[in-house]
């Protein structure tokens, strides 16, 4: 038996402006917060889907001192599926009138000829994240012919 992801925990430098981003853009649902004191005087929110199924999907742990850094090992980036496309194009729409910076212009495929897409970008503390769609991305550019788009932003 293979373990399935559980849930993803991401230490972030200012929960606050974590939270608003990965709640009010994304659309995830907060479903518990630790406050101030607690936890040894670390912050932290439980994220889920807004449809209220499940638990625990994505963990903010206000703990870190600097923003991301992609020269050191640990999380590369997190993948977020969407069942279509347009979906896909309605996130980045969101995404740009919050004024997020993408790695790649608009929808891209996932390599060259691939059915599957989506785009990519940076949370406030510069985590590399994706949002994609398993088909509907035929005839998107790929922005590399020789590796997976989502393996160098």
């Amino acid at each position: 038996m293979t373990p399935r992801t559980g849930h993803i925990g991401l230490n972030v430098t200012d929960l606050d402006r974590s939270l608003a981003f990965y709640r009010d853009v994304l659309g995830f649902a907060l479903l518990a917060e630790g406050k101030e004191g607690e936890e040894g005087e670390r912050r932290y929110a439980f994220l889920g889907s807004s449809d209220g199924d499940g638990g625990p999907v994505l963990t903010l742990w206000q703990q870190a001192r600097a923003p991301y850094g992609e020269d050191r090992a640990g999380l590369h980036h997190l993948a977020l599926e969407v069942d279509t496309i347009d979906q896909v194009r309605t996130y980045e729409t969101a995404l740009r009138g919050h004024g997020v910076t993408f790695a790649h212009e608009g929808v891209v495929a996932h390599r060259e000829g691939a059915a599957s897409g989506g785009i990519f970008f940076h949370d406030p503390d510069g985590t590399r994240l994706e949002i994609y769609a398993p088909s509907g991305a035929e005839g998107a550019p790929a922005p590399s012919d020789q590796a997976p788009t989502c393996g160098f932003f």
